[in-house]
C-alpha cells in the first residue's frame, strides 16, 4: 500500500511538473508574439517599415557601385523587416541631423543613430550595436599634436552640422569655436577650402580623407566614443522593447559582426551586451 501511495504522489508531481512546464511554454510563446504584434503595428503605420538609412557615416551605410544602398544598418533594417513580416523601405539621407528631423516629424520609423542625451528628447533608443571613434584631422604643419590640445581660443573646428560630433563637442568645447559643415563628409573639404584649423567627425572617414587630399594628419587616440544605436520616435514602446531585444540577439548572434565584416569595416567595434 505504502509503495502504490508514493508511486501515486510521484506521478502526481511529474504530472504536474509538466503542466507548469506546458503553462511556461505557453506564457512565453504568446509574450513575445503579443509584443511583436504591438511592435508591429507601431513599426508599420504606412503599411511598411520605413528604416533611415545615413550616408553620412560611412561605418552604418554607403552606396553600393549601382547606388544601392549597402552595409550593417541596411543589413539590420532589412532583417527586422522580415522577422516582422512587413515591406521595407529604405529612406535614404546624407547626415545624422536629417535623419533625426525625420523621426521628430514622424517621416521614418526606425533609425540608426548615435546616441546623444539632446537627441533622447524626441527618440527612444535601444542599447548600443556597435562602438566608434571621434577624431581630430590637421594639417601635417599644424601645432596641435594631442586631442587635449584642440580646445583653445582662435581653433577653428569644423563638424558636420546635427552630427553625434557636432552635439558633443557643443558641450565639450569651452575656448574652441565650431564651425558646422552641411554634411559629416564634406567635413574636410570646407577645412581645406576655408583654411580651418580641425576637422572633427568618424575616424574613417577622416582616414580615407587624408589618403584623398594628402598633407594632413589625424591627431592620436579619440576625442569621444560613439555608441550607435536603433532609434524610434518618442512613444512607441513596443517597438523600443522589441528592436531591444532584437539588437541583444543580433549581436550575440554573430549577425553585427560579420555584418562588419562582409562589408570591409574597420575601426568598429561591435557593442558589449546590454548588462541591465
Amino acid at each position: 500500500m505504502e509503495h502504490t501511495v508514493t508511486v501515486y504522489r510521484r506521478s502526481v508531481l511529474a504530472a504536474g511538473a509538466l503542466m507548469l512546464g506546458g503553462c511556461a511554454a505557453i506564457g512565453s510563446s504568446i509574450g513575445p508574439s503579443a509584443n511583436a504584434r504591438a511592435a508591429r503595428t507601431e513599426l508599420s503605420p504606412t503599411g511598411r517599415l520605413r528604416a533611415a538609412i545615413n550616408f553620412g557615416n560611412p561605418i552604418l551605410a554607403t552606396r553600393g557601385s549601382g547606388g544601392e544602398p549597402q552595409g550593417v544598418s541596411v543589413d539590420l533594417a532589412r532583417e527586422a523587416a522580415r522577422r516582422l513580416d512587413l515591406p521595407v523601405e529604405l529612406v535614404q539621407f546624407n547626415s545624422a541631423g536629417s535623419v533625426v528631423e525625420a523621426v521628430k516629424a514622424g517621416r521614418v520609423d526606425m533609425a540608426f543613430v548615435a546616441i546623444d542625451p539632446v537627441r533622447g528628447a524626441d527618440m527612444d533608443y535601444t542599447a548600443p550595436y556597435v562602438i566608434i571613434e571621434g577624431a581630430y584631422l590637421v594639417r601635417n604643419a599644424s601645432p596641435l599634436r594631442r586631442n587635449e590640445e584642440v580646445d583653445r581660443t582662435g581653433t577653428r573646428v569644423v563638424v558636420g552640422r546635427g552630427s553625434a560630433y557636432d552635439l558633443f563637442l557643443t558641450r565639450e568645447l569651452k575656448a574652441a569655436t565650431l564651425v558646422r559643415a552641411s554634411t559629416s563628409p564634406a567635413v574636410t573639404d570646407m577645412f581645406l577650402a576655408q583654411d580651418l584649423d580641425v576637422a572633427a567627425g568618424v575616424r574613417q572617414q577622416l582616414e580615407a580623407d587624408a589618403r584623398r587630399v594628402g598633407g594632413v594628419r589625424l591627431l592620436p587616440g579619440r576625442f569621444m566614443v560613439i555608441e550607435q544605436a536603433m532609434g524610434v520616435p518618442k512613444g512607441r514602446t513596443a517597438a523600443q522593447v522589441w528592436l531591444s531585444a532584437y539588437i541583444e540577439e543580433m549581436k550575440r548572434s554573430g549577425f553585427v559582426a560579420e555584418a562588419l565584416r562582409r562589408h570591409a569595416i574597420e575601426g568598429a567595434a561591435v557593442a558589449p551586451p546590454r548588462t541591465s
